[in-house]
């Protein structure tokens, strides 16, 4: 992560944040996934810093619809006007007119789903917007949410040993939708999680190997872990060259009934 714990205040020099940025789209990342409540303000200032102008190629998604007053308080706040507001603040701190990616960051149980789909639906319309996400979504919410506007992508807490949304992966798959799954690597718990067959196999770490099941699991699945250094980066990245066996992902697989 670039900002504090509890997504609060800064965690690296701000040099070494943009040395980590510049790094990963060197290495061929082409989606770089933060929101606007992470500082609050500070990973989307970051990420203009260091990439803009953003290549061609790169997909800069953000987020909206939370209010952080603190370290890991947070508020769902999903008005329309709020998150026209959010919005276009986002739009400042990215320095660009249009963001790529605009996810919902959860949905506001006291206003109606289609007052914020819509609110994001006019944004797009305005050009703001080029594509709508959702982030923490039941099965159910997602189909609501289609009947009212286009979604592109899911973002749910998924991985190798939490897989809770996996029908919500499912019905992403189904749709052509993309799943981002996020905490891939469980907040960290899964970079040190007992896999050492398939690791000592494959001469990979135990956050690689839950990666590339996760690189495996769908054709959807585009993981977005986070990380507060260079090395931790690259290893990340290392991870898609991963090649696991039908028995290292049976395995994998089972370790959950």
């Amino acid at each position: 992560m670039l900002t504090g714990p509890g997504y609060w205040g800064p965690r690296l020099d701000p040099e070494e944040a943009v040395a980590i940025l510049r790094r990963a789209v060197e290495r061929g990342v082409t989606l770089v996934d933060t929101a606007d409540n992470y500082g609050p303000d500070l990973a989307e200032e970051l990420v203009a810093r260091a990439l803009h102008p953003y290549p061609d190629d790169l997909v800069v998604a953000t987020k909206g619809g939370v209010v952080r007053t603190g370290p890991n308080v947070w508020h769902v706040s999903g008005r329309p006007e709020r998150l026209r507001a959010m919005c276009e603040a986002s739009l400042r701190r990215l320095r660009t007119d249009t963001v790529d990616l605009y996810q919902l960051h959860r949905i506001d149980p006291e206003v109606p789903l289609a007052d914020q789909l819509g609110t994001l639906a006019e944004l797009r319309q305005e050009g703001k917007i080029r594509h709508i996400g959702l982030d923490t979504v039941t099965v159910e919410e997602l189909e609501r949410a289609l009947e009212i506007t286009a979604i592109a992508s899911v973002q749910n807490r998924f991985n190798l040993l939490e897989r809770e949304s996996a029908p919500v992966l499912r019905a992403c798959e189904a749709r052509g939708l993309a799943f981002l799954p996020w905490f891939p690597l469980g907040n960290g718990s899964l970079a040190g999680a007992g896999l050492p067959e398939a690791a000592r196999r494959h001469g990979a770490s135990a956050g690689q190997v839950a990666l590339a099941w996760l690189l495996h699991h769908s054709p959807v699945i585009l993981p977005t872990p986070g990380t507060g250094s260079l090395a931790h980066l690259e290893e990340n990245l290392d991870a898609a060259a991963v090649e696991l066996t039908p028995g290292d992902l049976a395995a994998l697989d089972g370790l959950l009934p």
